[in-house]
C-alpha cells in the first residue's frame, strides 16, 4: 500500500507540475505576444525570398500590411471550425503580392455553415483587382484533431501548407497570415488568441495536486489513524 499510495502521489504531483510548466509557456506566449504586437508594421517584402528558421520565428505574431491581388480558385474551407459558438468553415484564399512572384496563403476569416446542406459552401465575396489587407503572421493555418490524411477537396479538415505548396504549385511564402479587421467579404474574424488556455491549465494544476493530496489523507487515515483506533484497549 505504501509503494501504491507514493505512486499515486508522484505521478498526480508530477502532472500538477506538468501542468503549470504549460501555464508558464502560456504566459510567456503572452508577453510575446504583446512586444511584437508594438513592433513596427510589416509589409510583404518582409516574406518574399528565402528565410531561415531564425527569420521565420522573428516573423511570428508580427502585424503586417499586404498588397496583391486574390486567386479565388484556390480557395480552400476548413470544415468543423467554430465561432460566437456557430459551427462554420474558415476560409483561406492565396495572395499574390503586388510586384513579387510569392503568394502568401491567407486565412481571410469565418463563415457560418448551410445546415441543410453540409456540403454547401459559404457566400464569400473575393473582390477583383488589387487589394489591401492587415493580419497577423502565424506558422500555419489553423488546425483541429483529424484522423487519416488530408484530401484535396474544397472542403477539408486542416490544410499542410507544404503539402498545399505541392499540390497547387504555387510559390507560397513559408508561413499563414490571419487577415484581421472588421467583418467584411461576409466573413468575421475574431481569432483565438494564440495564448489562450492559461486558466484551463491553472485548474488542471489545481486538480491534479487536489488528487495528490486526497491519497496523501487517504493513506494517512486507512494506514495510520483508523487502525490506532481500532487497536486492542482502545
Amino acid at each position: 500500500m505504501i509503494v501504491l499510495a507514493l505512486a499515486g502521489m508522484a505521478s498526480t504531483f508530477s502532472l500538477g507540475r506538468w501542468q503549470l510548466s504549460r501555464a508558464d509557456e502560456k504566459r510567456a506566449l503572452q508577453a510575446l505576444v504583446a512586444e511584437r504586437q508594438q513592433q513596427p508594421l510589416l509589409d510583404g517584402a518582409s516574406l518574399v525570398g528565402a528565410l531561415s528558421a531564425t527569420q521565420l520565428e522573428a516573423l511570428r505574431h508580427r502585424a503586417i500590411s499586404l498588397q496583391g491581388k486574390w486567386l479565388p480558385e484556390r480557395t480552400v474551407y476548413l470544415d468543423n471550425r467554430s465561432m460566437d459558438q456557430r459551427a462554420g468553415f474558415y476560409v483561406l484564399t492565396p495572395l499574390h503580392l503586388l510586384g513579387h512572384e510569392t503568394v502568401v496563403l491567407v486565412q481571410r476569416g469565418w463563415a457560418p455553415r448551410d445546415f441543410a446542406d453540409r456540403l454547401a459552401l459559404p457566400e464569400v465575396a473575393t473582390p477583383a483587382g488589387t487589394v489591401r489587407i492587415s493580419g497577423r503572421i502565424a506558422e500555419r493555418a489553423s488546425r483541429v484533431y483529424a484522423l487519416g490524411e488530408e484530401g484535396r477537396e474544397l472542403i477539408r479538415q486542416n490544410l499542410d501548407l507544404d503539402a498545399f505548396r505541392v499540390e497547387t504549385g504555387l510559390p507560397l511564402a513559408p508561413v499563414v497570415v490571419w487577415q484581421t479587421g472588421a467583418p467584411s467579404d461576409g466573413l468575421l474574424r475574431q481569432w483565438p488568441e494564440p495564448s489562450s488556455g492559461l486558466v484551463t491549465h491553472q485548474g488542471y494544476a489545481f486538480q491534479w495536486f487536489g488528487l495528490c493530496a486526497l491519497i496523501g489523507l487517504l493513506f494517512v487515515w486507512f494506514q495510520v489513524v483508523r487502525p490506532v483506533f481500532r487497536s486492542p484497549g482502545r
